[in-house]
């Protein structure tokens, strides 16, 4: 399974990513599913907003390297969250890394305990954040993106909520988001549809201009030999042939 049966709780239908062996990697089919997910709920009338979680410890690794989904596929499913008439709000209560920031970076709200950890990894594998600078340019600390996109460094979810990457940091995520759901509860379908397009028009602007340029660019570094090298390191469990 990679995507566990959605529920529904008073307006909120939550979706977790559940393929714990593989710490919830973007697969081809986990990025399908969570995009047929997501459509369901927003035809239906009955969601009002949605929750994104996961299981085990890790709420995304980021590509699976073994069965990664073509650029294009990731790109849609994120401006999909960020275009989708109901709210998205993440729930991460593990890990972060690489293209999952690109998931949480869609997500209108989100809020993390204190064992998540984020990075973005992409340099150290001869990569980069290409895709997901889409919707995590416009949103984050211009500085402290240039540090974390370069250096691949390690952060806790203080300083994810620190450099607007998420909304809260939080003891206990679930009493933290308690006012949230309620307030979104409270919410017309239209009033939050409508809200919802007035903060998400500058991460949409920066699809629609960048999208093409960033997914062929992703593409051919994907295809590289040095970040050949990267991901075989990666999966060999060695440092790559660059490391000094």
């Amino acid at each position: 399974m990679t995507l566990a049966a959605p529920t529904h709780e008073r307006g909120i239908t939550t979706l977790a990513l559940d393929s714990p062996a593989n710490r919830n990697a973007l697969s081809a089919r986990l990025v399908g599913e969570l995009s047929a997910a997501l459509a369901a709920c927003a035809a239906d009338d009955s969601v009002r907003a949605v929750v994104l979680t996961h299981t085990g410890t890790t709420f995304c690794a980021g590509a699976d390297l073994t069965a990664p989904p073509e650029p294009a596929a990731f790109v849609a499913l994120m401006r999909q969250i960020v275009a989708l008439p109901k709210p998205v709000v993440a729930r991460v209560t593990g890990h972060v890394r690489a293209g999952g920031l690109g998931l949480l970076g869609a997500c209108d709200i989100s809020a993390a305990g204190p064992d998540a950890t984020f990075a973005l990894t992409e340099s150290r594998l001869g990569l980069a954040p290409a895709v997901i600078s889409m919707p995590l340019l416009p949103r984050i600390d211009p500085r402290a993106a240039a540090r974390y996109y370069l250096t691949g460094e390690r952060f806790d979810a203080a300083e994810a909520a620190r450099i607007s990457l998420i909304t809260l940091a939080a003891d206990d995520v679930d009493e933290a988001l308690g006012p949230v759901l309620d307030g979104l509860r409270r919410a017309s379908p239209q009033g939050l549809a409508a809200s919802k397009e007035l903060v998400t028009a500058t991460v949409l602007q920066s699809f629609d201009q960048q999208a093409e340029d960033l997914t062929a660019r992703s593409a051919a570094l994907f295809a590289s030999a040095e970040a050949r090298e990267g991901m075989t390191a990666f999966l060999e469990r060695r440092d790559p042939a660059w490391v000094l």
